[in-house]
C-alpha cells in the first residue's frame, strides 16, 4: 500500500490501481508550497468534516480527475450544489463498498462547518479495509471510547492518529488510540501547520516509543510503502 504526504492531514493512498485522497488542505499550506496540487491524480476524495484545513482543494483536484467525493450528506450535498458531479453520501456507521475495497464511516469528536459556515454534520473518521489490509483514517477527534469498538469489526494493519494538540487528540492520548485500536504502527498528521499546533519530533517520538509503538513522520511530498 502506497501512502504519499501532502501536509495537516492530506494523504494519498494507492490501493491497487485506484489512488484515494485524504482531505486535502494544500495550496493554502506554506509548509506545503512546493506540492503541485494539479499533478494529484485521485479517483475518490474522502473528507473526514468540512473545516477548511481538511477540504481546500477537495473541489479543485475532483474537478481536475472527476473523483468521487465521500463524506457526510452535508458535505456531498455542497460540493454538488459547486458542480461535483460524482458524490457518495455517507453517515456515522455507515459502510460502502467501493472498487478499492469497503469504507466505514465512524465516529470522531470533533466540530464541523465548511469554509463559508455551512453545517457540515458530524465529523468522522474513516476505516477503509482492502483484500490485503486494513487501516483507520482517524479525522480530527479527541480520544474516545468508541475507538474500542473498531478492533471488534476490523484487524487493523495502522491508523492515521492526529497528534498536534489543542484542536485534536496529543501524542499522548494518540498512543491510547493505537492501543484501543491495536495498532502497533502510526502514522502522525494535525501537526506543525499552524503554531498551536507545533510538535517537537523528538519527543513526540520518545512518547511513541517508551509506548512501545511506531510512529512514524512523514515529510511533506514523501511516499512510503506499509
Amino acid at each position: 500500500m502506497e501512502i504519499t504526504y501532502y501536509g495537516q492531514s492530506c494523504f494519498l493512498i494507492k490501493i491497487g490501481d485506484h489512488s484515494i485522497l485524504f482531505d486535502p488542505f494544500i495550496s493554502l499550506n506554506e509548509l506545503a508550497k512546493d506540492i503541485d496540487v494539479d499533478s494529484i491524480k485521485a479517483d475518490y476524495i474522502l473528507l473526514s468534516h468540512g473545516h477548511q484545513d481538511h477540504v481546500h482543494d477537495a473541489e479543485r483536484i475532483a474537478k481536475n480527475n472527476g473523483s468521487t467525493i465521500v463524506s457526510t450528506f452535508e458535505i456531498t450535498t455542497w460540493y454538488g450544489e459547486k458542480g461535483i458531479e460524482k458524490t457518495h453520501p455517507m453517515n456515522i456507521g455507515g459502510k460502502v463498498t467501493l472498487p478499492f475495497g469497503t469504507v466505514k464511516m465512524v465516529t470522531a469528536v470533533h466540530s464541523s462547518s465548511l469554509p463559508d459556515g455551512t453545517y457540515a454534520g458530524v465529523a468522522s473518521g474513516f476505516v477503509v479495509e482492502t483484500e490485503d489490509k486494513a487501516f483507520y483514517f482517524a479525522g480530527d477527534t479527541a480520544l474516545t471510547y468508541d475507538m474500542k469498538l473498531i478492533p471488534e469489526q476490523f484487524d487493523l494493519d495502522f491508523a492515521l492518529l492526529p497528534i498536534g494538540d489543542n484542536f485534536t487528540m496529543d501524542i499522548h492520548d494518540a498512543v491510547i488510540a493505537a492501543d484501543f485500536v491495536q495498532v502497533d504502527t502510526f502514522i502522525g498528521m494535525h501537526y506543525d501547520t499552524f503554531p498551536y499546533i507545533a510538535i517537537d519530533h523528538e519527543e513526540v517520538k520518545e512518547v511513541a516509543q517508551l509506548a512501545g509503538k511506531k510512529l512514524i513522520l512523514m515529510e511533506i511530498g514523501q511516499t512510503i510503502n506499509l
